[in-house]
């Protein structure tokens, strides 16, 4: 999957973007299929919302974004679903997790979208590797941020995609459950040849990046 951007302008931050620049607004910037790219966003500077431009989440921007060629305008919203359910997965700031149910619960709603990407298993092995075992039969309102952030992680992971977007997903965590969380991302993306984009507030070496950006 490829994703191109041309001229977005988030229209709440217009007036602030144009004091300042920015590899992402207001240019044209294209995301290939397999490549790797951090984005520093320093707090204000629209992080989330770009996100969510990108997952077609929020429609306030002037400009265009493509979708393999595909101007998202031109793209209506069953089409924009099976599109997340196949091609494009999101770890989200703020999680978007269902404080009622079980982290597995919460993770098996991504595996079985269409039909099951993976074996059940494949969450048992997730949820070791990141430390989390204990917690998977816990209603998810019960956990840690960090736990949270974790099960995101995995739900993201355990449905098909050929792009990855994550904003802030180590935010929570500490140096070393990063790298573990950053090695399992990297394996998936890597095994799939997916590409992802992850934006931050610092610097990191979490990765081996393709590119660096400045939002």
């Amino acid at each position: 999957m490829q994703i191109k951007l041309e001229n977005i302008i988030p229209i709440p931050l217009k007036e602030n973007l144009q004091y300042r620049s920015s590899d992402i607004w207001n240019t044209t910037q294209v995301f290939n299929a397999g490549e790797w790219v951090n984005i520093k966003a320093p707090s204000g500077t629209g992080k989330t919302t770009l996100i969510h431009f990108l997952y077609q989440l929020r429609f306030d921007f002037e400009g265009n974004i493509y979708w393999d060629n595909t101007n998202t305008k031109q793209i209506n919203a069953d089409a924009i679903a099976i599109v997340r359910q196949q091609k494009l997965s999101i770890v989200f700031q703020d999680l978007k997790l269902f404080g009622n149910l079980t982290a597995r619960e919460n993770i098996e709603i991504n595996r079985v979208l269409q039909q099951p990407y993976c074996a059940s298993e494949k969450i048992d092995e997730m949820a070791a590797r990141l430390g989390i075992t204990s917690i998977l039969n816990q209603k998810v309102s019960l956990c840690s941020y960090g736990e949270q952030q974790r099960i995101a992680i995995i739900r993201a992971l355990v449905q098909p995609f050929e792009f990855l977007l994550m904003d802030e997903p180590f935010s929570h965590l500490d140096n070393n459950n990063k790298k573990i969380a950053a090695e399992l991302i990297a394996a998936e993306c890597s095994e799939r040849n997916a590409a992802f984009v992850l934006t931050d507030l610092d610097d990191n070496n979490f990765f081996n990046y393709h590119r660096k950006l400045i939002l």
